[in-house]
Formats: C-alpha cells, sequence, structure tokens
C-alpha cells in the first residue's frame, strides 16, 4: 500500500504546485476533446463542448454563463445556455468516455473509491432538487442543492468520476416541480447510499480497478450498501457512528462501547497521511467481528483515537482480506479525505458550483464537463512530471491559477 506517499501525491498542494511543463500539452487536450467528439450530434455542439471546457480550465473567477461567454468573446451567453440545455448530446455517455480516461491514466491495482456529498448553495426553489437541507459544505442547514459524488485516488494521482443529483422526497412526489425541471420520468426517489450504490457499481463493472472503497458513516451506517460491496468482494474502509450496533460474540454491541474495551496493549500510533501540519498521528484498534464472513475476507471494527484527548474517537466498518495489516487499513480510512480536496480543486478551479442551470439535465451536464477539465488537470500534472528531461521545465512553487495564466490554458 502506498501508506505516506498517497497523501503527499494527492494533496490540494501537490496537484496546485510543482507542476511541470508538457512540451505537448495542447496536443493532449485536443486528444481529449476528439474522445468525446462524438457524443455531440451537431459540429456546432462539438465546438461548444469544446469551447465550454478552455473556459472552465481558465483563470476566470466565476464560471457561469456570462463571464465565460465574455472570456469566449461572445456577445451573449446564449451559445454556453444551449449547450448546457438545448443542445442534443447525452452527459452520461461523456461520463463513460471519462471513466475511461480515468482508467487509462490514473488506473492503478491499488486505488480507492471514495464516495461522498456536498452542497451547492442556491437561492429561491426553482432549481432542481434545491430545498432547505443539511449541507457539508456550510456545516449547516442551507437552502442547496446535494450532489453524490465519486472519487478516485492511486499512487498516479485523483479526481472525481462520477456525479448524481440527490432528488428530495418532495421533489420526486411533484409532478409539476418535475416538469418544470425536466426530470425525467425513469428517476424516482433514492437516498444518497443508495447513489452511491449506483455510482460504485457503475465505476467497479466499467473494469476500473479499485482494491478499495471507502467513505463517512452517511454511507458506512447503511447496511445495503455494505452487504453490496461484500457481495461483490470489494474491500471497504467506511466510516460508522458510534451507536451503529456491530456483532461480537454472538449478539449486537455499540462501536463506542466495543472500543472501550480494547485493551492497552493493541492500540498503535499510525500516521493516516501527511495534512497541512505534517503526519496525521492517531492511536488505532482493530476488533474482529463475528459478522458472516466470506472466503479469505472479514469483518472488523477499526477504532480511531486522538492522541490528545482519548475520548475523542470515530469508528469504521471494515471488510478485507484476511491478514491485511492494520497500516493498510489505516491508510484507506486516510485516503476518505482525499475527495474534500477533489472538491475544493474543482470548485476553486474548474467552477464545479458557478452554474446556473436549474435543470436536470443542465446540472448534469455541466457537472460531468467539470469532471473531465478536474480529470485533465491531474492528467496533465502527471504526464509533465513525466516527462521533464523532454523538453519540460520545471513550474514554480504557486498556484494552478498562476499555472494557467502563465501558459495561456485559456487559449487550449
Amino acid at each position: 500500500m502506498w501508506k505516506n506517499k498517497v497523501m503527499k501525491t494527492l494533496s490540494l498542494s501537490t496537484l496546485a504546485t510543482q507542476l511541470v511543463l508538457l512540451p505537448k500539452w495542447e496536443a493532449h487536450f485536443d486528444t481529449l476533446t476528439k474522445r468525446l467528439a462524438s457524443r455531440f450530434v451537431h459540429p456546432k455542439a462539438r465546438q461548444q463542448a469544446s469551447e465550454y471546457l478552455r473556459g472552465l480550465l481558465s483563470p476566470v473567477e466565476r464560471k457561469n454563463g456570462w463571464q465565460l461567454a465574455e472570456h469566449l468573446g461572445h456577445e451573449t451567453p446564449y451559445r454556453v445556455q444551449h449547450l448546457l440545455d438545448r443542445a442534443v448530446w447525452n452527459a452520461d455517455a461523456v461520463r463513460d468516455d471519462l471513466q475511461a480516461y480515468v482508467i487509462e491514466h490514473l488506473g492503478h491495482s491499488e486505488g480507492v473509491l471514495v464516495i461522498d456529498e456536498t452542497g451547492f448553495l442556491k437561492k429561491g426553489d426553482k432549481s432542481v432538487g434545491v430545498k432547505r437541507q443539511y449541507s457539508g459544505t456550510a456545516g449547516r442547514i442551507e437552502n442547496c442543492q446535494v450532489g453524490v459524488f465519486l472519487g478516485y485516488a492511486t499512487p498516479k494521482g485523483q479526481t472525481l468520476l462520477d456525479r448524481a443529483l440527490y432528488l428530495p422526497q418532495e421533489w420526486a412526489d411533484d409532478p409539476k416541480r418535475r416538469k418544470h425541471a425536466k426530470v425525467p420520468d425513469t428517476v424516482e426517489f433514492a437516498t444518497k447510499p443508495q447513489l452511491a450504490q449506483t455510482l460504485l457499481a457503475r465505476a467497479l463493472d466499467a473494469g476500473l480497478p479499485a482494491a478499495w472503497v471507502t467513505g463517512d458513516s452517511v454511507y458506512g451506517n447503511d447496511r445495503p450498501l455494505r452487504e453490496r460491496l461484500q457481495t461483490r468482494r470489494q474491500a471497504s474502509v467506511l466510516a460508522v457512528k458510534s451507536d451503529l450496533r456491530v456483532p461480537f460474540e454472538g449478539s449486537g454491541i455499540r462501536a463506542q462501547t466495543l472500543a472501550h474495551r480494547v485493551p492497552a496493549s493493541e492500540w498503535h500510533c499510525l500516521s493516516c497521511g501527511d495534512g497541512a501540519k505534517g503526519a496525521r498521528l492517531y492511536d488505532w484498534a482493530r476488533v474482529a467481528l463475528d459478522a458472516p464472513d466470506q472466503d479469505g475476507f472479514a469483518c472488523g471494527l477499526l477504532v480511531r483515537r486522538s492522541l490528545s484527548d482519548p475520548s475523542e474517537q470515530a469508528y469504521y466498518w471494515v471488510f478485507a482480506p484476511e491478514e491485511t495489516p492494520l497500516s493498510t487499513l489505516v491508510t484507506v480510512a486516510g485516503t476518505r479525505w482525499t475527495i474534500e480536496t477533489n472538491f475544493e480543486t474543482a470548485k476553486g478551479e474548474v467552477g464545479l458550483d458557478h452554474y446556473e442551470v436549474r435543470s436536470w439535465h443542465g446540472w448534469h451536464r455541466h457537472m460531468t464537463l467539470c469532471l473531465v477539465a478536474a480529470a485533465f488537470l491531474s492528467v496533465l500534472r502527471i504526464q509533465s512530471q513525466e516527462t521533464p528531461e523532454k523538453g519540460g521545465t520545471q513550474f514554480p512553487r504557486n498556484s494552478l491559477r498562476r499555472f494557467k495564466q502563465s501558459r495561456g490554458l485559456l487559449c487550449l
């Protein structure tokens, strides 16, 4: 397992700095857009999509319709709006191409799939799926949309792979609102864990190499999701709440209660990766559970304890190959935070949250193109680091935005 290297490789500061100039980055962008071209029926739509990706990669502060149009030299945002609303193309097909692109450039047998949601603050009640609900981004209940996303982290790099808009029950049950927001008839209410199951199955069925799945307690506490992964024999380290009852010695016991029974000799100080202030050290312990095992796999409870305050603990449901080292489980648990870096990068650099669309397909189209742009930047960094001796030059330690400005990515 990649251990400490993973957090250094996948941190925002690494993505945003130390980029090495690719001698032929223009050709790489052209190759990517040609890869997607067949998904756009009309030549004008293909051109608009290429322009939209250029705009997302540009240093424009707000990637909304008017500012992108101004940057691209258009008098009005009509062409930008047309691409997201009326042009004929399938965002899910582009998403499939994105996943193939990621497999090709970032795929690794030790890859980790990370599931999480993020909120998009909105005004009014017309945007599809908007309501007053908890937003992890804001840390409180706000009027917002919530999207469930799938991230992918490997020793090569990291990116976002897939997206699904969470449609609250009141939206799913309201024909008038559904029609106004162009929600397809086939879309039914689904919980966030159910959406996560769909995203995970899609990536794994597409052949994405992934040794592990991780996510927070929204997903770890969902028994059907855990069982689905176990049926697939897909190893996972999923955060769970302290009151989750886990099977131990023939009965159910709260995770927190079981953690209190761990003897002092079973705690080990390990780092789950590097943070802004260095190694993120905690005490860790693992307890075997008597959940039904599959041949070669076992279930367990992983517990994280603060070094400064032992009462501060976190808990993880583990389904892993037998004899998996504790250090590997700790690394996977730490990898969960890479998706926060992905959200920060996608929102700050390619405008993930800058959209002004209200419809179902408009949301998914914008998100898909943002994911393509973010993946391009991740692959560009990797290829740059692989070819400095062939004409590239080390880029100064400054922001990705400055890199894009100075190298003219806006003119791709």
